[in-house]
């Protein structure tokens, strides 16, 4: 591939250390380098983003990076300046004047990376400017979200390929670590692929042991789980307060854990993520907002307490254990009350058309915004602060909104950092003027011009809490100041943000004129449902959980893993989950009273149940639901 400026092997040894490419990451570099769409499925952990962070390097010009994921993206951009390469990001909750900052750097500096979200790259601001860069790839992250037989399924990804109309010659790189058959086809349609042209990776891990564990007592089962698999974990819990509540109970049996959620301050997060990554934490209990874009490859085991709406989550989520090759453990911890729960889920997913309308009345009334306003603008959003104020349900309105979103009408993102920024507005003059009229004002503004240079020219990012120490000030007494010295029109202050942000898509009509695409509504339903029951079967099928995963994926042939719990044995291959509840509850009435040897147990079944009777006790006594000492099994109670 010497005939591009730069040889991406070079590209890699230079800037990453690396002597060789992974698997597929070679093939998918030469594949775009030579001019031609691509779509690359890599599991998780497979290095998805050297995929086109190499070529941007290879070649003259800019690549466009679309993701959704905001956090992912600042993580990337401040990776790759630490490595020396020019990146930037613009997402929602960003203010005009840093965006036109970051899109003028773009054609007229020497940024190699722009990643925007999707309903960015194709507003008019966005279209105007990338048209004037030099584009030498469309990298599209989470290829996945453009499609609707998908798990997550995202409208505004719909509008890349208009993208493409503007960039008629410059190669798109589509990369997804999940893809089922049709939404492998289908992304490539709904990005306009000049031809097909996919490479894929099986989705097998030989070294990763899935297993479904059926247990009432699940916190129990995992203190359990802990004591006997060494190394560091996840545990992935469905609500913030259940990741504090697991934590506690880890560390009180001397685990050491802590817990991590959206919900928690970008200082925190980054606090608990490093001191996990770096092994001062053995495991961290989260909602689905951890791992993404974390590179630990020594994680021994991944533990969901409940069963995921999708076995596309499932599997990205699982595969996170193991990524060193080494021997790791992927375990759901599963019972009736997950499939009901899965049951119900599914019919608050999808509210009535009056519910939806509602919804976006009362978001129009929270904002105060005006009919025929809002289009292209961001908002804080606090949803429990929202649902509050209007006396709504939680769940059904961030259903509600999730449809508005999946509509195209408005988009949500999780909490989003933005740091506060100040620049001076009066001349040197003036200011001075100010300072002898101001004599409070005095040693603060002199901190400033000191500390951040250029304060008038361009905004600067302050630390407040740095500069308070600095001051021997309080952090209440400077935000005094600084929002004084704004009044005063002296500088420009806007304080840090750290909320969940709303974007509106599209202007705001009236709620009775709101419309939704009715087929693609009920096609979406029956596709959630699905999912549903392809993950319930999963739980409940006894047959080879790497089989089902792999089948799922469109991968027919493969042999049994020989290493799940399905073909170990330690599941109810042969008994029924009525069966096996009645086996359960009989066994744990008879040793309640006295420990019984084997023959004791026996003899209170029918000869013809015995061979069950048989897998259901080493079930119980693999999993802890029961014990032996000697002879005698005894009923297990912590």
């Amino acid at each position: 591939m010497s005939e591009y400026p730069k040889a991406p092997l070079a590209v890699l040894q230079q800037y990453w250390g690396y002597d060789s490419f992974r698997s597929l990451q070679d093939q998918i570099i030469e594949s775009v380098l030579n001019g031609k769409d691509t779509l690359g499925l890599m599991p998780t952990g497979g290095g998805k983003s050297i995929c086109f962070q190499v070529p941007a390097l290879c070649r003259e010009g800019i690549c466009i990076v679309v993701s959704p994921l905001i956090a992912l993206m600042k993580d990337q951009v401040e990776n790759l300046k630490k490595r020396g390469i020019l990146a930037e990001a613009i997402y929602s909750g960003m203010h005009y004047r840093d965006i036109d900052r970051i899109l003028d750097n773009c054609i007229y500096g020497n940024v190699k990376l722009l990643y925007l979200s999707p309903e960015r790259l194709t507003t008019d601001l966005a279209k105007e400017r990338i048209k004037q860069m030099n584009v030498s790839l469309l990298a599209v992250d989470e290829a996945h979200c453009v499609s609707q037989w998908g798990y997550d399924f995202r409208p505004s990804y719909l509008q890349i390929a208009e993208a493409k109309e503007w960039l008629p010659e410059v190669p798109t790189l589509a990369l997804t670590a999940t893809a089922t058959p049709e939404v492998v086809k289908d992304i490539q349609e709904k990005l306009a692929f000049r031809q097909q042209n996919v490479f894929q990776k099986s989705f097998e891990r030989n070294n990763l042991s899935y297993s479904v564990l059926y247990e009432e007592g699940k916190e129990a089962k995992l203190l359990d789980i802990f004591r006997k698999v060494k190394g560091t974990g996840i545990v992935y819990v469905r609500s913030r307060r259940k990741t504090k509540e697991i934590a506690i109970q880890l560390q009180r049996n001397g685990i050491r854990a802590d817990f991590y959620h959206a919900g928690l301050s970008p200082d925190l997060r980054a606090q608990k993520q490093d001191a996990w990554v770096n092994d001062q934490l053995r495991v961290i209990v989260s909602t689905n907002a951890f791992g993404m874009g974390i590179d630990k490859s020594d994680v021994r085991i991944v533990v969901h307490m409940d069963l995921p709406d999708s076995l596309e989550a499932y599997f990205q989520e699982a595969g996170r254990a193991g990524r060193d090759g080494q021997k790791a453990y992927a375990v759901l911890l599963y019972n009736e009350t997950d499939k009901k729960r899965l049951e119900r889920s599914y019919e608050l997913a999808f509210p009535p058309m009056t519910e939806i309308r509602r919804i976006y009345r009362a978001l129009g009334s929270y904002f105060q915004l005006a009919l025929g306003a809002g289009e292209g603008h961001t908002f804080d959003f606090d949803i429990i602060a929202f649902c509050q104020n209007f006396q709504l349900d939680p769940i059904r309105t961030y259903n509600a909104l999730k449809t508005l979103e999946k509509e195209g009408w408005i988009m949500l993102t999780d909490a989003v950092y933005i740091p506060s920024s100040l620049k001076i507005l009066v001349s040197k003059e003036d200011l001075y003027d100010y300072q002898l009229r101001n004599p409070k004002m005095d040693i603060i503004i002199k901190t400033i011009l000191r500390t951040y240079q250029g304060a008038f020219n361009q905004y600067v990012h302050l630390r407040e809490n740095q500069l308070a120490r600095f001051l021997k000030m309080s952090r209440a007494d400077l935000n005094k100041a600084l929002a004084k010295l704004s009044q005063d029109k002296v500088i420009r202050y806007e304080p840090q943000k750290d909320s969940p942000q709303l974007f509106y898509a599209k202007e705001r009509i009236r709620a009775e004129d709101l419309t939704i695409d009715q087929s693609r509504y009920h096609f979406l339903k029956n596709r959630y449902y699905e999912r549903i029951k392809k993950a319930i079967l999963y739980a409940e099928d006894p047959v080879c959980r790497s089989q089902q995963l792999l089948q799922y994926f469109g991968e027919e042939e493969v042999p049994k893993c020989g290493i799940c719990d399905v073909c170990l044995g330690r599941t109810k291959a042969e008994i029924t989950e009525q069966d096996f509840k009645a086996y359960q509850e009989k066994i744990r009435r008879l040793l309640k009273k006295e420990r019984l040897s084997l023959d004791n147990i026996m003899d209170s079944f029918a000869p013809r149940r015995h061979q069950q009777v048989l897998k259901a006790l080493e079930y119980l006594l693999d999993e802890g639901f029961i014990d032996k000492e000697g002879e005698h099994f005894f009923l297990n109670e912590r």
